[in-house]
């Protein structure tokens, strides 16, 4: 009889829960894991989704935070599964069932988007969020009885979420004037938290399955916005937008899209995953990498709204709604994935100047068709720098 596939195990009811080997060899997300980044991917969409009819309807600064909020939610649940799955996966039932609890509560969360968007109601984003965070508090206290010489780092940790917590479930009764004022306080402290639980002993996160995570999520949110775009041009096609307008917002929107793809997997992660002084700044830093890769899909269906007459945005808005993101997620992507690696010269310039000369499109004609080329050589310098450093 075959064995079973790398990342495929059969769960028993319950195994030792303590830090798995940072060096084991062919360790893989697991069907769980890819479970459970799908089933954030509709948080995600419904995030994209929600910023795109804000802007259409020119509720640009409204449209903004929210995204902002709600998108840290979604982000910040993801990562810190992600990170303590890499140290202590068991894959027993306890753990799964455990799994299972926060799957669904990001579905709770995704539900309420749309009115944390429209009437600024965070309760059941919140409602969520929390059932999430007090899984997790599950997972870190088993942890903290299992493994003996971790347990002052995972009592950290548990202790920490639970009390950010109960902020986030206080910042409900405070005023809605406060309400951007203490979210900023709390993400202040759920970042703070991580720093704190491992200032004196790391968890045993392995770094290519770290790598590896975040590389499945970014393709999936780039896919998301595929998955946008894609609906929208069909409902604008429906429609009365001229056939040539449709098809130049589609191939830019490919070819942004693409790229965005190619320049993130240039750079392979887990050689610089080295230790926690740099794997930090890196994991965070991801944060405005996936926001902005979604919010491109939102920029995107927004230029077909716009080409359709169903936007209240003009045309120097519209395209901004798209280029801003596509700069971000250049600029981003360079601070936190690619210059540690030390490309070179010539490629630190391409990076540096891209965003600049993609904020300058919506003043040209074709903003589109001119930020996708601006993609797309950027796309073949950074190759060529790759190449050469290899």
């Amino acid at each position: 009889m075959s064995e079973p596939s790398v990342g495929v195990r059969r769960p028993v009811w319950r195994s030792a829960m303590v830090g798995r080997d940072p060096e084991e060899g062919h360790r893989a997300a697991t069907p769980l894991e890819l479970l459970f980044d799908l089933c954030f991917v509709v948080a995600v969409a419904q995030a994209a989704v929600s910023l795109h009819h804000a802007l259409a309807e020119a509720h640009v600064g409204a449209g903004l935070v929210g995204y902002a909020m709600v998108f840290f939610a979604i982000w910040w649940a993801w990562m810190n599964f992600t990170w303590f799955a890499s140290a202590y996966d068991t894959d027993d039932v306890l753990y799964r069932l455990l799994v299972l609890v926060q799957i669904s509560s990001v579905l709770i969360l995704a539900a309420g988007v749309p009115r944390a968007f429209e009437y600024k109601d965070f309760g059941l984003v919140t409602l969520g969020y929390v059932v999430m965070r007090l899984a997790m508090v599950a997972l870190w206290l088993r942890a903290a009885r299992e493994d003996r010489a971790r347990r002052r780092v995972a009592l950290r940790y548990a202790l920490g979420i639970t009390v950010v917590q109960a902020g986030w479930i206080a910042r409900l009764a405070l005023p809605e004037s406060t309400g951007l004022a203490s979210f900023l306080v709390l993400v202040a402290a759920e970042l703070a938290t991580p720093l704190w639980a491992e200032r004196s002993l790391t968890t045993t996160w392995h770094s290519s399955h770290i790598a590896e995570r975040y590389s499945l999520l970014t393709i999936i949110v780039l896919g998301e916005s595929i998955l946008s775009a894609t609906v929208a041009v069909q409902a604008g096609l429906d429609g009365e937008a001229p056939t040539s307008t449709m098809l130049t917002i589609a191939l830019s929107g490919l070819v942004i899209v693409f790229s965005m793809w190619w320049l993130y997997f240039a750079h392979p992660a887990e050689k610089i995953l080295t230790s926690n002084r740099v794997a930090f700044p890196w994991g965070y830093g991801h944060y405005l990498i996936f926001a902005s890769a979604a919010a491109v899909g939102a920029g995107l269906a927004v230029s077909v709204d716009h080409a359709s007459g169903k936007s209240h945005l003009g045309d120097f808005a519209t395209t901004t709604a798209l280029t801003a993101p596509v700069a971000v997620f250049v600029l981003s992507l360079w601070l936190v994935h690619a210059r540690p690696h030390h490309p070179g010269p010539l490629i630190t310039a391409a990076f540096l100047a891209a965003p600049v000369l993609i904020l300058a499109t919506p003043f040209t004609p074709f903003p589109l068709p001119l930020t996708a080329l601006i993609m797309a050589a950027l796309t073949a310098a950074s190759g060529r720098g790759t190449a050469r450093t290899r």
